[in-house]
């Protein structure tokens, strides 16, 4: 195992994505944004995409990529959970591309990789890892696609689709251009991150992997988006944590500070510990994809303790603001539908923790 502290590089990148968001996608802006239909900043993702090269960050350089580890794209992503920016970072950067480059497909890699198109891993938010090869969607005998498949996470955005779908000479993944797909966006319980229903009928399709090789595409993409997800993850418990102290601090009751009372010092001393688990599971889950070295069991543990960790987080940060923690004009209950939303994307925490079971051959 190598260090899981943050590198240098590491740290910079960091920064960077940090000042673009603050500067970008402040609370004020965010609140505004989820109101209307537009819903996602494609400006600012543009910006994210071209000028700090996030959409190709762990593309081999030889497919137009900068060559980076996993551990960069969850520095990335840890930083977009702190601002719950809406940009398609998981759909595009994460699932679709990846499953792309695990199957080989160099033309459809450069195009995401180079910002110039946005991607989407057409299975439902909610696959885990491990789920199997889904059935939803047809291959006629012409090598067309027909199916349906729900709550696809950024595809209202995408210009390329990666579906998924069962032929007579068993599984293939295939690529979709969205305008020959029917796109539904659906009311997003997150309204920073949208879902929609993904309807092919007869749709011309390029086959990029198929059987084995199509199978293996998909479910590293699954473990590398739920690895990624829970350094999102705890970008979200973070900002919660920080957000949270520093209201405390700046909250008179009675004469002094309200973060002053030994019951409130206690809770958010329960959420610190909660938060270097948090970082340590994430941390290691992305070495560990970085590496290869025990993927879907660091995936499973990371999973299974960080999501109900950013759950508790938020819930904290709306209680302990009191009452204008509960209002709309404050941008704490995006942060806690971000991360109730995340709990349940490509699997549950009873879902990782099942999975780790077998893994590991425990009983259940």
């Amino acid at each position: 195992m190598t260090d899981l502290l943050y590198s240098d590089v590491e740290e910079d990148l960091r920064a960077s994505v940090r000042d673009l968001l603050k500067a970008k996608a402040s609370p004020e802006a965010l609140l505004a944004r989820v109101e209307t239909a537009e819903g996602y900043d494609l400006k600012l993702w543009r910006t994210l995409a071209d000028e700090v090269g996030v959409a190709g960050l762990a593309v081999p350089e030889e497919l137009g990529g900068h060559g980076a580890s996993a551990r960069e794209v969850a520095v990335v992503a840890e930083e977009l959970g702190r601002s719950v920016a809406p940009v398609p970072f998981l759909g595009s950067v994460v699932l679709a591309t990846t499953a792309l480059v695990r199957a080989s497909a160099a033309d459809f890699v450069r195009q995401l990789a180079s910002g110039s198109a946005i991607g989407a891993l057409a299975v439902p938010l909610s696959t885990a890892p491990g789920a199997g090869f889904p059935s939803s969607v047809t291959v006629s005998a012409s090598g067309t696609l027909s199916g349906r498949v729900g709550t696809v996470a950024d595809a209202s955005v995408a210009d390329l689709l990666v579906v998924p779908a069962a032929g007579p000479d068993g599984p293939g993944l295939y690529v979709v251009s969205a305008g020959d797909a029917t796109v539904s966006e659906l009311v997003s319980f997150d309204l920073t991150r949208r879902v929609a229903d993904v309807t092919l009928a007869n749709a011309p399709a390029v086959l990029v992997a198929s059987g084995a090789e199509a199978a293996s595409a998909l479910e590293e993409a699954l473990l590398f988006g739920a690895g990624i997800l829970a350094s999102e993850q705890t970008g979200v418990a973070e900002w919660a944590l920080t957000e949270t102290v520093t209201y405390l601090k700046g909250r008179y009751q009675f004469g002094r500070p309200v973060g002053g009372f030994q019951s409130l010092k206690h809770r958010l001393a329960n959420l610190y510990t909660d938060l270097v688990q948090a970082r340590a599971a994430a941390r290691y889950a992305a070495d560990c994809l970085a590496t290869g070295t025990d993927v879907p069991i660091a995936v499973a543990v990371a999973q299974a303790r960080v999501a109900p960790i950013a759950v508790h987080a938020t819930e904290e940060a709306i209680q302990l603001h009191g009452g204008i923690g509960m209002t709309w004009e404050h941008p704490a209950h995006l942060c806690l539908k971000r991360a109730k939303a995340d709990e349940i994307a490509l699997g549950t925490p009873g879902k990782h923790r099942a999975r780790l079971a077998e893994l590991l051959n425990l009983p259940l």
